[in-house]
């Protein structure tokens, strides 16, 4: 498994974050399988609520360096977001420094993972609709450039603790390694979408 600098931090919290996780939300989570155990892989998923990486997280003993905005890193609760080897974004800006950030850990065979849409999605459709926001580029791109695969995910439901509210499906990898950007970002949406219809039924 990958060693990369700073993840002890990660692996500690890992164990006890966890337990209290599971026991508080109490979530199911499919495809843990899907996720390789080894090889630089980009982590994928809708983006509802700000405990969605956790359903990730607990079912793979790789570290996952999220990609977060910036204010996580100035409050009371910065020091869990530094441990947990969080890459900082400053979203009012074209942030260079997180995009160099997250491709060394792409070219050190880590995981990085990242929210396409970019913010959480505070829309509600029906229940015959989905509603995701528009994707941004960053994910394919690092993806490409690093020749890294992409594992989609997708989380339903309510974070309400009680059991089978909350599920999370993990899809196969997949690589967009000689794709047009569009095309590639159009693949990685739709099959985030695919796994969020599946639950929905």
């Amino acid at each position: 498994m990958t060693k990369i600098k700073g993840e002890l931090g990660y692996k500690l919290l890992r164990p006890i974050v966890s337990l209290y996780y599971k026991i508080k939300y109490r979530p199911i989570v499919y495809g843990g399988e899907n996720i390789p155990k080894e090889g630089p892989i980009v982590v994928c998923g809708n983006h509802r609520h700000t405990h969605d990486q956790f359903n990730v997280m607990i079912v793979t003993k790789r570290v996952i360096h999220y990609m977060a905005k910036d204010e996580y890193f100035k409050g009371k609760n910065a020091w869990f977001f530094k441990l947990a080897c969080c890459i900082p974004v400053d979203r009012t800006i074209h942030d260079e420094h997180a995009k160099s950030e997250a491709r060394k850990v792409l070219e050190q065979g880590g995981a990085l993972g990242i929210f396409p849409e970019g913010t959480r999605n505070k829309t509600i459709g029906t229940p015959e609709e989905v509603v995701m926001l528009p994707f941004k580029f960053g994910a394919v791109s690092l993806a490409q450039k690093t020749n890294a695969l992409i594992v989609p995910f997708a989380t339903t439901g309510e974070y309400t603790g009680k059991k089978g509210k909350l599920t999370t499906r993990i899809g196969e990898p997949f690589s967009v390694e000689g794709m047009d950007l569009e095309k590639a970002n159009k693949l990685l949406r739709q099959k985030i979408l695919n796994l969020m219809q599946k639950e929905e039924k």
